[in-house]
């Protein structure tokens, strides 16, 4: 789960860099350049199942480990003392639930868009990703929405990039507290990066 969870990560990024070129004043040329390479390099194609199966791996397994954590404790406590768990850690099931169903709404929008699955809007082919985007965005619910549910992505983000080194051993005196805070950093920057896109199509666009 760890492992799948840094590849997770790492993919984060680069699709978070991808996305900022939403916001390019072009008309969305360099995003159509980004997503065409994404979409049609055989190397990619390759990592898209990796990536796919990192997010079932990481899925079932953060299912299987929190049945294990409530059978193993069926009957909370009466009450709840200390406990070294940070905030984040104690709701990362609840935030990932939040982040899987919004992760099958984005593939309604788009990915199962493009395998031909679901049609395009009205106007629009399937390969007209940019269009699709700003569609969205300027639906002012479904731009709310994505930036409260970044919000969640950032708080599951705090949580998972420590505990994922953790898991594997690499905790250390020396180490760990410079762990914590590149966790802090991109929990904040990376949902903040997606969050921007929607809020300049609402605001500056």
């Amino acid at each position: 789960m760890a492992l799948a969870g840094l590849f997770l990560i790492t993919f984060l990024v680069i699709h978070l860099a991808i996305n900022l070129l939403l916001m390019s004043n072009d008309n969305g040329a360099a995003y159509m350049v980004a997503v065409e390479f994404m979409t049609t390099n055989p190397l990619i194609k390759v990592m898209e199942i990796f990536l796919f199966g990192g997010f079932a791996i990481h899925i079932i397994f953060g299912v299987i480990l929190q049945v294990q954590n409530w059978m193993a404790r069926p009957v909370r406590y009466k009450v709840e003392g200390f406990s070294h768990l940070s905030f984040f850690s104690k709701y990362m099931i609840h935030t990932g639930a939040i982040i899987f169903i919004f992760l099958c709404v984005h593939f309604f929008n788009f990915y199962f868009v493009k395998l031909g699955l679901v049609s395009p809007p009205e106007g629009l082919n399937k390969e007209d990703f940019y269009q699709m985007a700003v569609l969205l965005f300027a639906n002012k619910f479904y731009a709310i929405l994505y930036v409260v549910l970044m919000v969640f992505l950032g708080f599951h983000l705090h949580h998972a990039f420590q505990s994922a080194f953790q898991t594997l051993g690499l905790n250390h005196t020396k180490y760990t507290p410079f762990i914590k805070v590149v966790s802090t950093i991109y929990a904040i920057l990376v949902p903040l990066g997606f969050a921007s896109i929607p809020l300049f199509f609402m605001f500056i666009k």
